[in-house]
């Protein structure tokens, strides 16, 4: 038998037996014989009850193909009647004999005959009677007499479990785990093995790790006188499995049979090569092994325990790898909440940047900031975020947007820092003049409360929950190393500041794909000397107002050098629009016009006549580097004399230079006869000699289209994925996930494009670039450095077109080596 075709609860019995351990007599019923009992079939009951002793009783499990998936509940002691409760009376004892008797009438009633189960609320299970009186009751209810024959009890119990299962309810609950929607189920029917009687007699479960962190530990349960998971269900009267100093333990009461079901355990590991938790029951000192189910374990616990089995032997380094999903490592990488903790959910969004965090309510990037300096942890509100909040953002514990979508600035910037944000959190009202948001139901926290942003949900919390530290412990270092030794595909991270580099370098990226020089501008000593370059009426006059620039950018170039050592580092030059870098409010406009020494009105009208229709699609770029260049030569400049003051002495390394939004290749031509220009007065100036490569950052359609003529003049080109999607599906990132839900709901698109990589669309332009990119220039460099980099599906995807690597932010480095690596062993099983 297999899992898909009698479920995983089989096939383990099937490979406990065939292990000598001592399992009661077990009969499968395949996914097809259940499906044909729920469709009114009539199995052939003699044939099913042969195994079993004439009496012996029954229960009966289901077994589906994934445990997750769920299923109908256990029934126990089938083939109990009065005459079953005659003969265990004189064995086992009346009280014990009433009390299996009991708990089947119970079950019966509710899962086969679908009574209500309050018909036995009044009813007193310790009276003497109590048997007749569940039994007056059910015929009560059911106007018949509860059944008295073995064969029809289990036929009743097995058609009413497989119905349960192929339910429109219980359909949708599977679905929604991941099930298909014609997923099987098996059944399992067992040899009762009682737990109750004379003797030690008793059930319970046992594991050898800890599931929160897979640490070797014994933990798991144990009731005297109980029948399947009573242990688990209810700690009262439950004995510790191990030694304990909190109270009584399974280890003292019955030596002989706690050292047998821990060697059984070892063994269940070693053979099954998983950590197994046994389901048992003792009979009068007895063991018999009613089931073994894989450990449920938290992601670290996940990651732990793949390499203690890769360690001891038991499974390959490359089986360890493909046992972790990537997207878990987040859980890993980043503070989550407790899985245990309350959770007063008072709002939703979408998930941009995992990770949890809580603080104070602030609405404003100066609240932020101040809130950092006194000390107190903060979450930064705004309607959407703009460059201008980026301080704030460090400063804050989590950012909360009531606008956005997956690659909107929140998003980006929140991941790129580590920082949890829920954006889109279009649930809750947002009322920023008055400083408050509206909960889903109508609480109102303003400015001062305490809530906290989870990240890897998506839900907004009110007050602080417990939570889970992040975990890069040995077991997460030594699975990444066993990750790279497979991968073929280099993962690099996108890191703008030396803090960016520095968590980039810890999450051991092989370089950097993206470093964005213009993030550095919104510090407040740059941003003043960048509005006086913009205010600049003349060629000159903007290059003495960069002079105060050219040092900042190349001692910020030194320090990522530094950090980076011999690794790769690409520059992307200035790329947003003047714009950004202006206030928008009466007082911001007022302070401006003091800071420059202008009237308020020359301020005014200068900052309208920077305003553009479509920013997006405006003065940005290399666009603004061709119209005014003086920019463009003062980034060339502080990164070259940037690489010769971090080299010292040694070989210069060879930085990389991208040129963003490039759509002709006469732009291309442009650009690199400007740097040329400005490598060649360096190289003068300092008498030393250095190289540079020159790149296009590819998030036009046309680029993609023409990416023979523009490779010409290039090394490497890296795919920008945010804005290619953004111009081919013609959405707004930012605003997309407005409507985003509805559209994937309903089948207009399978995914959201700014979240997975829209490989038909998108990637087929990824795929022509890359194939006329290459025709040109065989040795072209190729990536992707949007944010799909760090997807594991377009990660299989930049793999299958040739890409050389993939870069995303720093924190989802990591995700992406291990989804690099599992692809990677899955074609070499191929």
């Amino acid at each position: 038998m297999a899992p898909a075709t009698h479920g995983g609860r089989a096939k383990c019995l099937q490979r406990l037996v065939r292990l000598d351990l001592p399992v009661p007599t077990t009969v499968a019923l395949s996914f097809d014989a259940v499906h044909g009992l729920a469709a009114g079939e009539q199995p052939d009951m003699a044939q099913v009850l042969a195994p079993f002793e004439d009496g012996q009783l029954l229960c009966v499990r289901p077994s589906s193909e994934d445990p997750d998936w769920g299923g109908p509940g256990a029934i126990l002691n089938i083939g109990m009647n009065d005459e079953q409760l005659a003969s265990l009376s004189e064995t086992i004892g009346a009280e014990a004999a009433a009390k299996l008797y009991l708990k089947f009438i119970q079950s019966y009633s509710t899962h086969v005959a679908r009574l209500d189960p309050d018909i036995f609320d009044d009813l007193d299970n310790s009276d003497p009677d109590a048997v007749a009186d569940f039994l007056e009751a059910y015929e009560d209810e059911a106007e018949e007499p509860f059944p008295q024959d073995r064969s029809a009890q289990l036929i009743g119990v097995l058609r009413s479990m497989a119905r349960a299962w192929e339910g429109t309810t219980a359909r949708l609950l599977r679905q929604a785990k991941g099930a298909p929607a014609d997923a099987g189920l098996g059944l399992v029917i067992q040899a009762m093995a009682l737990g109750v009687g004379h003797g030690e007699s008793g059930s319970g479960v046992l594991q050898l790790v800890n599931s929160d962190t897979g640490l070797p530990q014994i933990t798991g349960r144990y009731m005297s006188q109980s029948q399947g998971r009573d242990a688990m269900k209810s700690g009262a009267g439950a004995l510790f499995l191990q030694k304990d100093a909190r109270g009584a333990s399974l280890e003292e009461k019955v030596p002989d049979a706690f050292a047998l079901l821990t060697e059984y355990a070892g063994l269940m590991r070693a053979r099954l090569r998983e950590e197994m938790q046994i389901e048992f029951t003792l009979e009068n000192g007895e063991i018999h092994i009613l089931d073994g189910v894989r450990v449920q374990r938290s992601a670290r616990a996940a990651v732990r325990i793949a390499v203690s089995l890769a360690e001891d032997k038991i499974i390959t380094r490359e089986e360890a790898v493909m046992r972790i999903e990537p997207r878990a490592l987040n859980e890993l990488l980043h503070r989550q909440v407790d899985s245990e903790a309350e959770r007063d959910v008072i709002g939703s969004g979408i998930a941009a940047s995992p990770g949890a965090a809580t603080g104070r309510i602030v609405f404003t990037a100066a609240e932020a900031q101040a809130c950092a300096a006194r000390g107190e942890a903060c979450v930064l509100v705004r309607r959407e975020t703009n460059p201008e909040d980026i301080r704030g953002m460090h400063a804050a514990s989590a950012a909360l947007t009531e606008r956005g979508g997956m690659t909107s600035h929140a998003a980006v910037i929140g991941r790129g820092l580590g920082l949890p944000c829920v954006v889109g959190a279009t649930s809750m009202r947002f009322q920023i003049r008055k400083k408050r948001i509206i909960a889903t139901d109508g609480r109102i926290f303003r400015e001062g409360d305490v809530i906290t942003v989870d990240g890897t949900t998506g839900n907004i919390l009110a007050g602080e929950p417990k939570m889970m530290e992040a975990a890069l412990d040995d077991a997460f270092q030594t699975l990444m190393s066993w990750a790279d030794l497979s991968r073929d595909i280099g993962v690099r991270a996108n890191a703008d500041t030396p803090a960016d580099a520095t968590t980039a370098l810890m999450f051991e990226a092989e370089g950097i794909g993206l470093c964005r020089t213009e993030h550095m501008f919104f510090e407040a000593d740059q941003l003043i000397a960048m509005r006086e370059v913009i205010f600049a009426n003349a060629s000159a006059d903007r290059a003495v107002a960069l002079q105060a620039l050219l040092p900042m950018q190349r001692e910020m170039f030194v320090e990522l050098f530094n950090i980076m050592g011999k690794r790769p580092v690409c520059i992307r030059l200035f790329d947003p629009p003047l714009h950004e870098f202006l206030p928008t409010d009466r007082a911001g406009l007022r302070d401006l016009a003091e800071s420059l020494n202008l009237p308020l009105s020359d301020v005014t009208r200068r900052v309208e006549t920077l305003g553009e229709y479509n920013p997006m699609l405006g003065m940005r770029g290399v666009r603004l580097g061709i119209t005014v260049p003086e920019i463009l030569d003062m980034q060339a400049r502080a990164i070259f004399e940037a690489t010769l003051d971090a080299c010292g002495d040694n070989e210069p390394f060879v930085p990389e230079i991208m040129i963003p939004l490039v759509s002709a290749k006469r732009e291309v031509e442009l650009v690199k006869t400007r740097i040329d220009a400005v490598a060649a007065a360096v190289r003068t100036e300092r008498a030393r000699d250095f190289d540079y490569r020159l790149g296009v950052m590819v998030e036009t359609p046309r680029a993609a289209l023409r990416a023979e003529d523009i490779a010409q003049h290039c090394n490497f080109f890296s795919f920008g994925t945010n804005d290619l999607t953004q111009m081919t599906y013609g959405l707004s990132r930012d605003d997309a996930g407005r409507f985003m839900s509805p559209y994937v709901q309903q089948g207009v698109f399978p995914e959201d494009p700014f979240h997975t990589l829209d490989q038909e669309g998108v990637g087929e332009l990824l795929r022509l670039g890359a194939e006329r990119g290459r025709r040109a220039q065989p040795d072209l460099t190729l990536s992707v450095c949007g944010e799909h980099g760090g997807s594991p599906e377009s990660i299989a995807f930049c793999r299958q077109i040739g890409l050389d690597y993939v870069s995303c932010s720093p924190f989802r480095v990591p995700v992406a080596r291990l989804a690099a690596a599992q692809l990677a062993i899955k074609d070499k099983l191929q």
